[in-house]
């Protein structure tokens, strides 16, 4: 069992960054950081024009950053070919596959010049993030909205919004990475309060924060550990799916996102949709929504045990309905239904791997990792990793003198 509290602090971090600073770039910095999130629930909802309920993480992507007086583009990551430095420029704006993760922050830089912000000069840009790899807990959403940060501090963007950070990263990943995400992940990124959750109306980006108040409970992540290799394109079928249903569906009643029904809605035009599988997309689409619905008010009404229930039923429609799930994922959420103190428990993020999230009475946790964590490795061969969820701070920039 690996319990995995054991990130660096954020002390071992920046000192970290700071070594390898002075030795490739050198000079004056700043320094800047935007969280992972995990989502409640609302699961691919959020291109459907429904409701999610995400919280910002205290762990995320860190990051050392000054302006240049050239138009060159260097970056490098802590997480990558131990800091290797790839280049690029102003002028090169332009996605190649053979750049890798460095396709994000440039796509970012491409958004903020989409929409009439061209910078006067590059930028030297060091990052580190501690949101494990393939996860599903944003780290490609926590380093788009921390580039953006970064863009809009250094040259002094003030006309940018927290909220535009979130919808620049958005742009970034579905018109120059290519992934057609919604925009939960960069929002809960850039918009997150500490002990709070975001209930967001993804279809005006309308928001209330919520106290995430369990009383004796927990938030805990179970990392997989797999990553299986459809997500990226699954998620875009998925999408294109969802957005099928809404051109069939829209022939009987005018709509414009799945968002806009009600589970009886959907009910009575659902025999317009060519085939069973549209179904199942629209029916998850729709229901998720108004699961999300119930989840917020039994929250604010302090009913746990209704929220983890609408939980559990958020991830049998996506293993079922979606099909957005793997059998790593869906045998830890069985399992840890059946351990005594589990209120609720699902998949988290774009799904085929990742993480679950699960409530956990304080008195259940070490319980639920040791069997959680016995039994896997006893199906699997893995190692499952369990994070304790602290809901953190959206992106932000760390004071100098808090820096080491």
């Amino acid at each position: 069992m690996s319990v995995a509290n054991a990130f660096m602090t954020q002390e071992e971090i920046l000192a970290k960054l700071k070594e390898v600073w002075q030795d490739e770039f050198g000079g004056d910095y700043r320094v800047f950081f935007a969280p992972g999130r995990v989502n409640m629930i609302g699961e691919h909802t959020d291109y459907n024009g429904g409701h999610v309920f995400p919280c910002a993480l205290s762990f995320g992507t860190y990051a050392f950053a000054k302006k240049r007086d050239d138009g060159k583009i260097r970056l490098a990551s802590l997480n990558i070919r131990d800091g290797e430095v790839f280049e690029s420029s102003l002028d090169d704006l332009v996605f190649h596959e053979d750049a890798g993760w460095t396709n994000y922050p440039k796509g970012v830089i491409w958004a903020f010049e989409e929409t009439g912000r061209k910078l006067p000069s590059g930028v030297d840009i060091l990052y580190f993030g501690n949101i494990p790899a393939g996860s599903g807990l944003s780290s490609s959403a926590s380093l788009e909205v921390l580039t953006g940060l970064i863009l809009k501090n250094l040259f002094g963007l003030e006309d940018v919004s927290q909220a535009d950070l979130a919808l620049l990263g958005q742009k970034a990943e579905n018109q120059f990475v290519g992934m057609n995400c919604g925009i939960m992940d960069q929002f809960a990124s850039a918009m997150g309060q500490k002990d709070h959750a975001i209930y967001l109306d993804t279809n005006t980006l309308k928001y209330e924060t919520a106290p995430l108040v369990l009383k004796d409970a927990k938030i805990v992540i179970t990392n997989s550990e797999v990553k299986h290799q459809l997500a990226s394109s699954e998620y875009n079928t998925r999408r294109a799916e969802c957005e099928k249903a809404v051109e069939e569906i829209s022939r009987k009643k005018p709509i414009k996102t799945l968002g806009e029904l009600t589970p009886g809605a959907f009910e009575q035009v659902k025999d317009v949709l060519s085939d069973n599988i549209l179904v199942r997309r629209a029916r998850h689409a729709v229901t998720e929504n108004a699961r999300t619905l119930d989840a917020y008010s039994a929250l604010k009404e302090g009913n746990i045990e209704k929220f983890g229930e609408l939980m559990n039923a958020s991830h049998d429609s996506l293993e079922n309905d979606y099909e957005v799930s793997c059998p790593e994922v869906d045998f830890l959420v069985h399992e840890a239904r059946k351990i005594p103190g589990v209120i609720g428990s699902r998949i988290t993020g774009g799904g085929f791997g990742g993480c679950t999230v699960s409530i956990v009475k304080n008195d259940a946790i070490k319980t639920f990792m040791e069997v959680l964590s016995k039994k896997y490795k006893e199906a699997y061969g893995l190692d499952a990793e369990f994070y304790i969820a602290e809901p953190g701070e959206g992106a932000h920039e760390i004071a100098m003198e808090t820096t080491v």
